[in-house]
């Protein structure tokens, strides 16, 4: 004869049952959360990329349906020399990594030293704090306005009272010097919080045991200040290099890229090809954004990769 099953292993059956049922239900609730911005992404990110680069490969002025060339955009701007756009690419391509290469070491050493000499806790640590963060609040609009009349030949302050009669935006290498310069004042701010947060999440026992053991300031920035903040250097370096590889207000209200198109970015290009001329190329101006875009993806994996070996 069996045994019979005890009357609370049967009475526990049924609650368990629920359990298990209640875990396999769908969960709708972190949808209720992330929901608006999968839809804000989904509208204003990932269909405009996908019908971005299917734009790329036809003939389509804005107005008419576009007509697919395959890779007869591409072929034109990469390979035929002859051609406007090849020349507009390599140009507006060359002047925008000249962009990177000359903003984004400055727009990451400045603020970490920033943050380091702030984070020494100074008198007037908040006010020279805001002062270097105020900045990165002001669009891009306004800061030109401002730094165009700052360099202006005949009222500028910066020529006045410099005794100089320098053309600032409009003669090389003083128009590359100028947007370096006003580029990385309005920059620096974000990257300084984002550094100063990392520092202050330091534990002070381990710049006292340096201490004790003789390391110097040096030593102390390079051995327990840079790996402890490593994570935050590596967003940083990335983030700020896609957002120079996206650079358009500051050429194009400053030097208006000049001299001699010498500062004219790609995106300049593209926009004057997609809706600035009298006939829109709006197949030609998605090609050289793609392009862009794979140059930015290759650079941010070399990035990765790099750092996080590194470290």
């Amino acid at each position: 004869m069996s045994n019979p099953i005890p009357s609370k292993q049967m009475n526990m059956s049924p609650s368990l049952n629920s359990k298990h049922e209640a875990r396999n239900r769908l969960n709708l609730t972190p949808l209720l959360y992330i929901g608006p911005h999968l839809i804000l992404f989904l509208i204003f990110f990932l269909f405009p990329t996908v019908y971005g680069i299917y734009i790329s490969f036809t003939n389509w002025d804005l107005i008419s349906e576009p007509d697919f060339v395959g890779l007869a955009n591409y072929k034109e701007i990469l390979f035929n020399k002859d051609s406007t756009f090849y020349t507009q690419l390599h140009t507006g391509l060359g002047n925008t990594f000249k962009f990177v290469l000359f903003t984004v070491p400055a727009c990451i050493l400045i603020p970490l030293l920033l943050a380091a000499g702030l984070s020494a806790k100074p008198k007037g640590t908040k006010v020279f704090q805001a002062l270097f963060y105020v900045p990165t609040l002001f669009s891009v609009s306004a800061v030109m306005i401002i730094f165009t009349m700052l360099f202006h030949v005949s009222f500028g302050p910066i020529n006045h009272y410099f005794k100089a009669d320098m053309n600032w935006v409009s003669v090389q290498p003083y128009a590359w010097i100028t947007l370096v310069v006003v580029t990385v004042w309005w920059c620096i701010g974000a990257n300084m919080i984002i550094y100063q947060a990392a520092l202050n999440g330091i534990p002070k026992e381990y710049y006292e045991a340096a201490s004790i053991d003789g390391a110097g300031s040096m030593q102390k920035f390079l051995k327990i200040t840079l790996p402890s903040i490593k994570g935050q250097l590596l967003y940083t370096v990335v983030i700020t290099t896609i957002a120079q590889f996206n650079v358009y207000g500051q050429p194009l209200m400053l030097t208006k890229g000049g001299p001699d198109s010498s500062t004219t970015v790609l995106l300049m290009y593209i926009q004057q090809n997609a809706f600035g001329s009298g006939q829109s190329i709006a197949g030609i101006a998605s090609a050289m954004a793609v392009i862009l875009g794979i140059c930015i993806m290759i650079v941010s994996a070399i990035q990765f990769f790099f750092l996080r070996q590194r470290n």
